[in-house]
């Protein structure tokens, strides 16, 4: 018995999606560059921008971060300035095709994975837990950052209660990481700013 012929996937419909998503790519690269010197201005580094199409109108969220020279987190006076100089160049865009957007502003938080050489040393003195290449994930002060990688002082895990112990000092090379993160303490709850972490933290020009 003959069977049934398989549907035919919608090919036009794919090709759209494709399309978009490389416009929104080279568009997201494109505005990387062009906003990137006015968030210099502002003496913060641009981590990210994300576009987010829905219609004919655009959601554009830019993350920005302290330089990584300085610690703690980015204050909301400093989120509304770089806000409202931002919205301007945007606004001065000789490339944009004049779709309507929404800006949206905020700074990555303590949940942001530590995936670049200057986020580590945004950390330094902190509590982080790092995924090693190989072998079990630790958990330690962040002391030191380098070309080469990061030195900490791990904790020893202990009974329920007990003050945590401290190992021996140790490094590792950015190549032997799989993944870090910033494990929050309640001693270092002043650094960030209010708001859930800081991508509760936005500011929004709409433009017609």
């Amino acid at each position: 018995m003959a069977g049934r012929p398989s549907p035919k996937k919608d090919t036009s419909s794919n090709y759209r999606k494709d399309a978009q998503r490389a416009e929104v790519a080279a568009e997201t690269q494109r505005l990387k560059d062009y906003l990137a010197p006015t968030v210099a201005g502002e003496n913060l580094f641009l981590e990210d921008i994300e576009i987010k199409i829905a219609g004919a109108h655009r959601t554009v969220h830019v993350v920005v971060d302290l330089p990584e020279t300085e610690s703690g987190g980015v204050s909301l006076d400093r989120i509304a300035d770089v806000s409202r100089v931002l919205s301007d160049a945007m606004d001065a865009d000789p490339q944009d095709d004049g779709r309507p957007y929404s800006l949206e502003v905020s700074s990555p938080g303590v949940s942001r994975p530590l995936t670049e050489r200057r986020h580590w040393r945004r950390n330094t003195g902190r509590m982080v837990s790092v995924s090693p290449v190989r072998g079990d994930a630790l958990t330690g002060r962040l002391l030191e950052v380098d070309d080469s990688g990061i030195t900490l002082i791990p904790e020893i895990a202990v009974k329920k209660g007990m003050k945590p112990k401290q190992g021996e000092k140790m490094h590792l090379a950015f190549d032997q990481i799989a993944k870090g993160r910033v494990e929050v303490e309640f001693a270092h709850l002043e650094d960030e700013p209010a708001g859930e972490d800081a991508d509760g933290i936005n500011s929004t020009a709409e433009e017609a």
